[in-house]
């Protein structure tokens, strides 16, 4: 896949991308995954280590023969000869390097810094100091590709969940067809544990699936026939069979992927100065050391060229900027790679910096903090029962459309069969009339008994909830309260956001009474209901008047104008709609409003991760470049100030891979 190849290369190619040139399509014609000849060619594993392994048993050979075990044969050229060959298997790989980026225009390169400072040990004859700084930036190397691999598992793991075929049945006959082949409106027949390779709908009766690479979440999902199911879900239990709705390239997965094969365009701003600082830093330090070599004959007395040189080429391998332009986008590659394992979707690094300094989420109600679906909360009996109340009431709501009425109907769960419903008459802006076995039914709002002179309770006026009341045979017989369920974790959601000082808001198009009611019981600081898009937008540009940071969570369709108004766009439910994956900046998965809180927990930790780095590598780098200019570090020091340094940051950087939000 090319975008997974860019994705992939970018990556790898960072440490030493002082010039953007380098994600230039000529520059990814190759095939190999990583641009470093010296790293590995492709086939990974103990492989990879190979040269560095014979160049490091080569060089402890020398070493070894030069101060404990001496040989007499051992001086002169065979001694230059034996360095050389422990040098070539990781030297000549960066020479290669340096001399193809000079070719390309792009000079000051890393390439370049450790071919001058490796090349130039050899001419004063500090061999095995040239060898070994070659050899432990190839270890630090190795060590980069090994990392940004691991960075990028889960996004493979999500590139893994389409299946390239599918079983398809043509004509009472199961044929296997590529699933780019496969048109909509055909049939595909799914045995358990396989995955299936393109959106549809389920023609089975029922069918349970693992949706844990869509939504991070491994608990199974029950589907009903007609109900819409996703590429790369997986078939659990029983063979199922799937009317394809939407192509191959079409599909959320794909959407998905895409997305996050494109998070690495936007970067985040630390990111961002880092490279640009790259590009002028490195030719500066080039310069800085020819000075460190050659200005010191004008003002020293017993100016000695070799040793002046030497001082010089530590400066050159300290200064590699290595460790700050890898471990850097490493830090943001993990914090994407971490998000997206646990069903959150960012667009790009910068997010990541935007969510870590969030002050304020608002939230929309329906579908954000509730489940926007009505239940039934409770009933109320008066003059009858509670199970005939439900069973009348129900047998007369499947006369009607009306949502409500499905949610008593699901409610009564089938207790209104064996019912005769007869002269069933809707009263417009009121409720339904009708007849339940001769008996006459009234199930509307109070303003339906009302009109008919029925005396009620009229304290349940003052419900802030949906109340439909009945009536049977004239007389006041109870009533229904329906209400939006809140989300399960909304409460936990809430609260988590409030730990961290973040103020929490909610504005819906539902009445102000509801608004306050779900506002109340979940422990929101502001809530404001009866409002339009454009009222929400005011409402939104209000709080960035009081210059916080904040975030908007609402369905990314019917809310576009305020997701585009705030600083970080948060769809929830990613999965339900196409718009929402196009105008979000972060999509969450599975729905739950506590995946806000673990977004900007993410945030904050990528966000220290990074500063970490930055602060270790340049507080190590000053003290060594410092003391190297003074003749005072030797090549060794500067070893580990730069491959050192970098190791320290690179581990430091995957650890979020490994921690749990």
């Amino acid at each position: 896949m090319k975008k997974e190849h860019q994705y992939h290369s970018e990556a790898e190619q960072i440490c030493c991308a002082v010039d953007e040139k380098v994600n230039s399509k000529k520059h990814h014609d190759h095939d190999h995954d990583h641009d470093h000849d010296h790293s590995h060619d492709g086939d990974g594993g103990w492989k990879m280590f190979l040269p560095a392994i014979l160049s490091f048993v080569l060089l402890m050979i020398a070493i070894g023969i030069d101060n404990y075990f001496p040989i007499a044969v051992f001086s002169g050229w065979v001694r230059i000869g034996w360095y050389i060959l422990a040098y070539l298997p990781v030297g000549l790989p960066v020479l290669k390097e340096a001399f193809t980026a000079i070719k390309r225009g792009d000079i000051f390169t890393e390439f370049l810094l450790m071919s001058i400072a490796t090349l130039g040990a050899f001419y004063i004859k500090q061999y095995p100091e040239g060898v070994a700084v070659m050899l432990f930036y190839a270890i630090g190397e190795l060590f980069q590709t090994l990392a940004v691999t691991r960075a990028k598992s889960n996004i493979k793991a999500l590139l893994d969940q389409r299946p390239d075929t599918a079983t398809v049945i043509v004509d009472d006959n199961v044929v296997s067809k590529k699933a780019e082949e496969i048109k909509i409106g055909e049939i595909i027949q799914l045995k358990p544990g396989e995955k299936l390779a393109l959106d549809g709908k389920l023609l089975s009766a029922s069918a349970t699936f693992n949706t844990a690479a869509l939504t991070g979440e491994s608990k199974p999902d029950s589907k009903q026939q007609g109900e819409t199911v996703l590429a790369g879900m997986i078939n659990l239990n029983t063979i199922a069979l799937v009317e394809v709705t939407t192509a191959y390239t079409d599909s959320k997965l794909s959407k998905i992927l895409e997305m996050v094969q494109d998070a690495t365009a936007k970067k985040a701003p630390t990111e961002l100065f880092i490279r640009k600082f790259a590009k002028i830093y490195t030719p500066i330090v080039v310069f800085l050391a020819i000075g460190i070599c050659l200005l010191p004959m004008l003002f020293v007395s017993d100016y000695v060229f070799n040793e002046w040189l030497y001082r010089a080429l530590v400066f050159l391998v300290v200064s590699c900027p290595c460790a700050l332009v890898i471990s850097i986008p490493l830090g943001y590659f993990g914090g994407i790679g971490a998000a997206s394992k646990n069903g959150i979707l960012f667009k790009g690094s910068t997010f990541l910096d935007v969510m870590a300094s969030i002050q304020a989420v608002v939230m929309d109600k329906t579908g954000t903090l509730t489940k926007g679906v009505f239940k039934v909360q409770k009933v109320v009996a008066a003059t009858v029962s509670e199970k005939e109340l439900i069973q009348y009431t129900a047998a007369l709501e499947t006369k009607s459309t009306h949502p409500v009425g499905t949610a008593i109907i699901e409610y009564a769960n089938g207790l209104e069969k064996g019912v005769t419903i007869t002269d069933v008459e809707e009263i417009a802006g009121h409720g339904l009339k009708g007849k339940a076995n001769g008996k006459t039914i009234l199930a509307g709002n109070v303003k339906l008994l009302k009109k008919f002179g029925i005396a009620y309770d009229t304290a349940i006026e003052n419900t802030p909830y949906t109340i439909i009341v009945i009536a049977i045979n004239e007389q006041y017989a109870g009533y229904f309260l329906i209400a939006d369920e809140i989300k399960e974790d909304a409460k936990t959601a809430v609260d988590s956001l409030h730990r961290l000082n973040i103020k929490t808001v909610m504005l819906s198009g539902d009445k102000q009474a509801v608004v306050d009611a779900v506002a109340r019981e979940l422990n929101i600081d502001a809530a404001h209901g009866d409002l339009l898009p454009e009222d929400k937008v005011r409402k939104v540009e209000e709080l960035k008047k009081q210059n916080l940071k904040l975030a908007f969570a609402g369905d990314g369709v019917n809310d576009a104008p305020v997701v585009a108004l705030a600083d970080a766009g948060i769809a929830m439910g990613g999965l339900g709609s196409d718009a929402t994956i196009e105008t979000a900046d972060i999509v969450i998965q599975n729905d739950q409003p506590t995946k806000i809180f673990t977004a900007i927990s993410i945030g904050k930790k990528t966000r220290q991760i990074v500063w970490q780095n930055i602060s270790m590598a340049f507080i190590v780098k000053a003290v060594v470049l410092i003391l190297g200019a003074g003749g005072l570090a030797t090549m060794w020091e500067a070893v580990f100030a730069d491959v050192g340094v970098a190791l320290l940051a690179i581990l430091n950087a995957v650890r979020i891979q490994k921690m749990k939000f």
